[in-house]
């Protein structure tokens, strides 16, 4: 049942701690994943599949062999019958050898930046010959972007790839063959192979969350008026992990935007602001005012919790409440715009998503979506109300995973730190703040459903107050 009414109150965030042990896949996590692609390409009608990625597009190719290119373009690949290949560049040949994934190395310089030797490749064509890949066959190609009729025309026959890597597998294709844009087979949000999780991606997206939640909580906790927006998101405590989308902190005018970068700008008190950090596997955001109270704000404003962050809140409580495993994507889109469907909210976005490698995967969150949510899926609570006036607006980003009870139990017994803070986190959002979480909602967050309206008043959040 939606709740009835939410407030401000006093809440204590507990400490839930951050990871002393790193998880890993296993080398044979990638074989399985080699082997259903090449199941579910087969019954496709794909003779092979060649997966491109580079430095922003990592997280198909990485998903599959766990290689993430650094600097250069790479391709992958996958045939019936033989070994995958790993087409990299210069800088990526040693990388390739350390991430020792399941692929023969193959020394492809044009991929190499500018400049760099080009001395000791084959062609393109001849290499991917090499491979497996010839006249007539039915070759799907993976970028990063499912194509379909909502793209103004664009559909499977068009490729996400360079041109010269596209123009190369078309070419050996020829008349008799094809070449379409197979991402659906990893990405569809219904069924695709990355759609579901195993123990072992969920405990390191859980891993990376903790870091990136806990830098944002950081921020909450530390944040003075008089600093720089670059000093303030040093308190994020950003260490090293790879990123899956650029550091956000912004305020003042800049801070309707969203995405800008921190700068040297002066946070003054009062200020609007907002910020995000994304690790691969995760992000997390908020936004609010850089104020102790309503009094602070321009009276015109004077009501921003009654009328913007109450009623969004409880939007997100119903949201958590809603999710759990066989609810269609389509609930969840209605658990929000039940609410704030209103334009003055101006959610436009899916009000969720799938998480994974790559901040946002696909989504099975939107109108008359009959997609249904499954076990090993690791979605984001993502509601960014864009009310294009003084009001700005409020933010809860935070990852979960569903777990039916077989993978809970693995989890918690290959993960026991892990499991320690889900179930702390699980306890805070019932306790705490009044969000009933169904048994298979685990969050990851260590600012779990935590909504301050006014950064400087560190310990009121928002809270379900009655039902």
């Amino acid at each position: 049942m939606p709740v009835s009414a939410v407030a401000l109150k006093t809440v204590s965030l507990p400490e839930f701690g951050e990871p002393t042990v790193m998880p890993r896949l296993p080398r044979s996590a990638y074989l399985a994943r080699i082997e259903m692609l090449l199941e579910r390409a087969g019954k496709a009608g794909f003779d092979a599949v060649a997966v491109y990625g580079d430095r922003e597009h990592a997280a198909n190719i990485a998903y599959l062999s766990g290689y993430d290119p650094r600097f250069e373009e790479a391709l992958l690949v996958v045939a019936p019958g033989r070994e995958p290949s790993l087409l990299v560049g210069n800088e990526g040949w040693g990388y390739a050898e350390l991430c020792d994934g399941p692929y023969r190395r193959i020394l492809y310089q044009t991929f190499s930046l500018p400049a760099q030797p080009r001395d000791r490749s084959k062609a393109l064509p001849d290499i991917l010959a090499d491979c497996g890949l010839k006249a007539g066959q039915r070759i799907g190609a993976i970028g990063w972007k499912p194509l379909g009729a909502d793209d103004a025309g664009f559909g499977q026959a068009t490729l996400d790839l360079p041109s010269f890597i596209a123009d190369s597998l078309r070419g050996l294709a020829g008349e008799r063959g094809l070449v379409l844009n197979a991402a659906d087979l990893l990405m569809n949000p219904a069924d695709g192979l990355r759609a579901i999780n195993e123990a072992d991606q969920l405990a390191s997206f859980e891993f990376a969350a903790t870091y990136t939640s806990q830098g944002l909580r950081n921020v909450l906790q530390g944040i003075e008026p008089g600093m720089t927006e670059l000093q303030a998101a040093r308190l994020m405590g950003i260490n090293g992990l790879p990123q899956c989308c650029h550091p956000m902190l912004s305020a003042g005018r800049r801070a309707a935007y969203g995405l800008p970068s921190p700068s040297l700008d002066l946070i003054k008190r009062g200020d609007p602001i907002t910020m995000a950090y994304g690790i691969r596997g995760s992000l997390n955001a908020r936004a609010g005012f850089l104020a102790e109270s309503a009094a602070e704000l321009p009276k015109a404003i004077g009501d921003y919790v009654e009328k913007l962050v109450s009623p969004y809140f409880a939007a997100v409580v119903d949201w958590y409440e809603t999710i759990g495993i066989g609810v269609r994507g389509g609930d969840l889109w209605k658990a929000i715009h039940d609410r704030i469907g209103d334009p003055f909210f101006g959610v436009s976005l899916n009000p969720g998503h799938l998480i994974h490698i790559d901040e946002w995967m696909h989504s099975p969150v939107f109108p008359g979506s009959t997609i249904e949510l499954k076990s090993g899926m690791a979605l984001q609570v993502d509601v960014i109300p864009a009310t294009g006036t003084d009001y700005f607006t409020t933010n809860i980003e935070d990852g979960i995973a569903l777990a039916d009870q077989a993978l809970r139990e693995e989890i918690a017994a290959r993960y026991p730190q892990a499991w320690a803070r889900i179930e702390a986190r699980r306890a805070f959002m019932a306790e705490a703040l009044g969000i009933r979480l169904k048994p298979e909602v685990l969050p990851f967050s260590n600012i779990p459903a935590f909504l301050p309206p006014f950064w400087l008043s560190r310990n009121s959040a928002m809270a379900v107050t009655r039902r």
